[in-house]
């Protein structure tokens, strides 16, 4: 027994809670502004996407295509159809393919930090390899359910907007778990040489 936990903290070097202060107080601070990030990311999705969607009494005058410079233009009902096209453009040349394809270009990246550095961190978490190796797999899960329904509803039927739900809570319940996880064993957690 005593060789298998001395393997384990062998394998990824010492556990959070064992860390020396400064690289504690790194960690708490990467995971304090993300946290703020996300806040705030969230604050922006309920006050942009969800009011506007759910309790909004008529639907804005959406304007002529000519004033229409790009898919977002008109936010604020996310079932709004697009205007008419008065010529044919290309696929890639489309301003949905565009608006599309910036958004997942941002996301893609903002996101996966946000999760390649919780990752890192959960890595060194006191947990067996399995419940890490899921706390590390479904954020980026979540993030691909969130960027999928963009070009979904885009592209196939607007009813696909639902799947930003599932796909934003579940990374969204993840990054409070990995949180909690995290400054708890840094903090709470008495280090072992402490014991």
């Amino acid at each position: 027994m005593h060789t298998n936990k001395a393997l384990s903290t062998r394998e990824l070097g010492p556990r959070l809670r064992n860390w020396p202060i400064p690289g504690k107080i790194l960690m708490t601070m990467i995971v304090v502004m993300m946290a703020i990030g996300m806040s705030g990311a969230l604050t922006q999705i309920i006050v942009h996407d969800i009011i506007p969607t759910l309790y909004q009494k008529e639907k804005p005058q959406e304007p002529a295509p000519q004033e229409m410079t790009s898919p977002d233009a008109a936010r604020g009902d996310l079932f709004a159809d697009a205007p008419a096209q008065k010529t044919v453009k290309p696929f890639y040349k489309t301003d949905e393919f565009i608006f599309a394809l910036k958004f997942t270009h941002i996301h893609i990246f903002g996101m996966s930090a946000i999760f390649i550095l919780m990752g890192a961190a959960v890595l060194f978490l006191d947990l067996d390899a399995t419940r890490r190796s899921w706390l590390i797999a479904l954020p980026f899960a979540g993030i691909i359910i969130d960027l999928a329904s963009v070009w979904l509803k885009i592209f196939v039927h607007p009813a696909f907007f639902w799947l930003h739900i599932p796909g934003g809570l579940l990374f969204g319940v993840i990054f409070v778990l990995e949180t909690v996880l995290i400054m708890w064993q840094m903090w709470i957690t008495p280090s072992e040489e402490t014991v």
